[in-house]
């Protein structure tokens, strides 16, 4: 499937649709920038690679929302493709859940090779940076222990992986998974921003803070 591409400032989102789960992977980078991070490369880790090679990025560094096996399956060809390494963030309540291959055999999935070990600790409040973009970390459990969001507040995008979707929320049946937590996690950090917030999902099309709120209908009360 082609890629998608949309515009944040002067930078670009290619995104992806990959892998047996259809989960969405962000390749951002930007003109005149030498560095592009890559966000939940799901699968067919060489494909993210090349994209970044056609427009000159250099992949430097991969963001995990969370360690569900979909979200990671393509790390280890993305770092594979590089010549120097691509240290992968991740949040340190998702580690074992990363370390059980993200539960690829829950799904009836044979072992894959993970990539490299998260060594960079995704911290609720902590910034990470892409050229001037600023990325700020916010903890949102409910889909897993250790899931994350993306929020770009100047650019008016968040990557909010499983946390949320057009239409519907993250499943919270597999372990770590808390139906109430969820539902807090969206009021804190998704329903407290602007309106106009532009919403990257692991899965399924872009969607907006103001459309969610008006007709998720998982969050009418």
């Amino acid at each position: 499937m082609a890629e998608t591409i949309y515009n944040l400032g002067e930078f670009e989102v290619v995104t992806f649709e990959l892998g047996m789960a259809l989960t969405n992977t962000y390749l951002i980078g930007g003109s005149g920038q030498d560095q592009a991070v890559v966000i939940d490369p799901a699968w067919q880790g060489e494909r993210i690679a090349s994209a970044a090679w056609e427009r000159d990025w250099r992949i430097g560094s991969i963001w995990l929302t969370h360690a569900h096996f979909d979200h990671f399956g393509g790390a280890a060809g993305v770092a594979n493709a590089s010549d120097v390494p691509v240290p992968v963030a991740l949040h340190e309540q998702d580690l074992p859940l990363w370390g059980a291959m993200g539960g690829a055999a829950f799904f009836g999935f044979e072992a894959f090779d993970p990539g490299p070990e998260p060594t960079i600790d995704l911290i609720h409040g902590m910034v990470l940076k892409l050229g001037e973009i600023e990325f700020e970390v916010r903890h949102t459990p409910g889909h897993s222990l250790g899931h994350v969001i993306l929020v770009a507040s100047e650019v008016g995008a968040v990557f909010c992986g499983d946390l949320i979707f057009q239409g519907s929320v993250g499943r919270t049946d597999l372990p770590g998974g808390n139906w109430e937590i969820l539902l807090k996690s969206i009021q804190d950090e998704i329903l407290s921003l602007p309106d106009e917030t532009q919403l990257f999902p692991g899965h399924g099309p872009p969607t907006s803070v103001g459309y969610e709120r008006q007709h998720n209908p998982f969050l009418q009360v």
